[in-house]
């Protein structure tokens, strides 16, 4: 019988290998994974309307977002941080539950998106390693002090708009570490390209997608809406002087050319809190005292002070509480500074009435609302908030430091021509 050669099925036709775009230390990225984490952000860009940049910058951003995991991920394993599944299966239910969905649903609904669950849970555990990470070596060593809030609040008073915030679009034309003359040429005229054609008009989002290197390229250059006080001191002289729609010239610094536009301005309000003073006291359980035993003494307790007795004196003699000192009494708080569910009783009762026992995570309370008030907390919240952004901006200037230096000290190989 003769042997017939036939053609091989199409399913069994060659197909294209994978290969390595990029070797990062002992690890390597792969073009599976570049491919895969490209088509995530395009999806996520065409979802916000965002114009897609050319697929080579696309292809190059996300890289070397990609090299800059592996490298915090091996960090984070060589020095002993670990994930545990308890932590991680925790993690993805509290982000189901905030979706509104169960974990079943949760999960249909990332395999109806083609998004492999278990490869969904690896990101996870990455992601809270890398965090883990950013907060045992940078996070945990940045502090804000009263002197840089007032300097703060200072400069934003000498801006004479302390009652004002601005709407900000920005371009970064990045300038990288160790590039010739040739290329400060180039990228000074690539920045002069997207400043022309902003100032001729052409929409903002479209600019960044095709020349920004910064943060907020993904999202048209948005900086969104900031205080005075917020905005990155590079900025903030040349925002005093620019009028609604107008564009800065090349603002230079170390880590490239920035363009900004304000895109709009408005006032702020004063922000007038109902404040609370109440009293508590509280009763802790242990291997001796059980619920019903807390819930019963301060039952006791509470029937003695209707009776009479007054509520700091019973406090003193019986509330484990650090407040028990001055009589259970908590002072005048703001809505959000005690935990929600003495809040939630609290916010119940009528002035000098006393509630019944309830359990929050340090133990059992009974609390009386002493009086209510309106405030105005435009001082402490323009404090809070400064302190907030100046550490947000502490910590992206530290962390952005962090990583070009483990960049640095890292052996990093392209593979791939761009």
């Amino acid at each position: 019988m003769l042997a017939v050669l036939l053609p091989l099925p199409q399913a069994q036709a060659a197909v294209e290998l994978d290969r390595i775009v990029a070797v990062v230390n002992d690890d390597v990225v792969m073009s599976s994974e570049l491919s895969e984490r490209v088509r995530t952000v395009k999806a996520q860009l065409e979802e916000q309307g965002s114009p897609l940049p050319p697929v080579t910058v696309l292809e190059k951003q996300v890289l070397d977002r990609l090299i800059l995991q592996k490298l915090q991920i091996q960090t984070a394993l060589n020095t002993g941080i670990r994930v545990d599944d308890e932590t991680l299966n925790r993690t993805i239910s509290n982000i189901a539950a905030e979706n509104q969905l169960t974990l079943a649903q949760f999960r249909e609904v990332l395999e109806q998106d083609k998004y492999s669950y278990n490869k969904f849970r690896e990101d996870m555990r990455n992601e809270i390693l890398m965090s883990r990470l950013q907060q045992r070596q940078v996070d945990n060593r940045v502090t804000v002090s009263e002197r840089e809030i007032e300097n703060f609040l200072a400069n934003q008073e000498h801006m004479g708009e302390s009652d004002l915030e601005y709407h900000l679009g920005h371009i970064l034309i990045a300038i990288p570490d160790g590039a010739d003359e040739e290329q400060l040429a180039e990228i000074r005229k690539k920045a002069s390209q997207a400043l022309e054609e902003l100032k001729a008009g052409k929409d903002l989002a479209a600019i960044a997608a095709t020349y920004s290197d910064g943060d907020q390229a993904k999202t048209g250059g948005d900086l969104g809406w900031r205080k005075a006080s917020q905005i990155p001191s590079l900025f903030t002289e040349f925002v005093a002087d620019m009028e609604k729609g107008d564009v800065s010239d090349l603002i230079n610094s170390p880590s490239g050319y920035h363009i900004i536009k304000l895109m709009d301005v408005r006032a702020t309000e004063k922000y007038i809190v109902t404040q609370t003073h109440s009293r508590h006291i509280l009763l802790k359980t242990d291997e001796l005292i059980s619920d019903d035993d807390a819930v019963m003494r301060l039952q006791q307790l509470k029937l003695r002070i209707e009776g009479g007795d007054d509520f700091g004196e019973v406090a003193k003699g019986n509330s484990l509480d650090m407040s028990a000192a001055d009589g259970g009494d908590m002072g005048w708080t703001n809505p959000g500074e005690l935990v929600p569910e003495y809040e939630e009783v609290m916010n119940t009762l009528q002035a000098d009435e006393i509630s019944v026992p309830f359990k929050t995570q340090y133990g059992w309370h009974i609390v009386q609302v002493l009086d209510r008030r309106e405030h105005d907390s435009s001082d402490d919240i323009r404090r809070a908030r400064a302190r907030d952004e100046i550490r947000k901006r502490k910590l992206a200037e530290a962390r952005d430091s962090w990583l070009r230096q483990m960049r640095e000290d890292a052996y990093v190989e392209y593979r791939i021509d761009f």
